[in-house]
């Protein structure tokens, strides 16, 4: 019968080099996330969440699913320690986006008092348009909260407290800019009229059910919280079918979501938004397609980024 090996894990201060843990007898299959529950019992200011651990000063941090025999480290283990700051939980974070957002564009709508002139104050637009387009912005945001209630699996659970603050000023913001305009005494309705507020509408609808059935596909990957290693592949699903061509087809379909709210609305801070919002979910898109080429040897080389054979 083989004995086990234990590992002594010591952990010092990223910036000054100080110990500040040493940890003696640790089971070789303990996990990062262990071995941060071992350190908090210490340091209880620092909790898991707000630890990042390293083999390096300057390297990547360890994920909390790594095990401690699979690191290049022998029996005696050096970590190094970063405080990652004050962390709230993503569900949190999403709540404040959405819910803001969602707020201040009814606020804007429904035309409260100081927004515009008094003389329009609890007024409402003659343009059925302006109706449609707070309908469907309520929708998108509403869909948003109950995702992150019912479908979401978050990788990362925490994220740092001051990134809400950029997160809420960049929602709520635009949000209160679309709104201002959409909902203006003097916006105008779209240049062709009907056909066009119809056709945007049905794209909107079409772009929403198959984002919603790409982040359920996605959700699917994941078993008792815990990611299974193999990529996302299309399913019976039709919306789904999307993932032959793109590695983040989400993203693409809330590109689409928000050029249909462009076309229905046809307001330039609209389409400055999707602009914005595009470029951000590119860069996400392309590093999430590097991670798959990289993971996976039989990644599908016909699938880009975002956009189908182009990106």
């Amino acid at each position: 019968m083989s004995r086990t090996t234990f590992f002594e894990v010591e952990v010092l201060d990223a910036m000054t080099k100080e110990q500040l843990c040493f940890l003696d007898k640790v089971d070789p299959h303990s996990t990062i996330g262990d071995i941060k529950s071992l350190f908090y019992k210490s340091y209880p200011q620092w909790y898991p969440a707000r630890q990042a651990l390293r083999l390096d000063t300057k390297g990547k941090s360890l994920r909390d699913d790594e095990i401690l025999q699979n690191l290049p480290v022998g029996t005696t283990a050096i970590m190094y320690f970063k405080d990652l700051g004050p962390q709230l939980r993503w569900t949190t974070v999403f709540f404040a986006e959405y819910i803001g957002a969602l707020i201040t564009y009814l606020l804007f709508f429904f035309r409260v008092p100081y927004i515009y002139s008094h003389a329009y104050a609890l007024s409402s637009s003659p343009h059925p348009v302006v109706t449609l387009a707070c309908v469907c912005h309520t929708f998108h945001y509403m869909k948003r909260l109950m995702e992150t209630i019912f479908v979401h699996r978050f990788s990362h659970g925490t994220m740092p407290l001051r990134t809400i603050v950029k997160n809420c000023a960049y929602y709520w913001g635009f949000s209160a800019w679309l709104a201002y305009y959409i909902n203006h005494p003097l916006y105008t309705p779209p240049s062709y009229g009907e056909l066009q507020v119809k056709f945007a509408l049905f794209t909107f609808a079409m772009c929403e059910v198959g984002n919603l059935s790409i982040h359920m596909s996605l959700s699917n990957l994941r078993v008792d919280g815990v990611r299974v290693r193999r990529f996302p592949m299309p399913t019976k699903n039709p919306f789904t079918w999307l993932f032959f061509f793109v590695s983040c087809p989400n993203y693409t379909y809330e590109v689409g979501v928000w050029l249909s709210f462009t076309v229905m609305t046809q307001c330039l801070p609209v389409a400055i938004y999707t602009l914005f919002g595009f470029i951000q979910m590119t860069i996400w898109a392309k590093g999430k397609h590097r991670t798959y080429t990289r993971e996976f040897k039989d990644y599908p080389s016909v699938r880009m980024a975002i956009i189908p054979l182009i990106l």
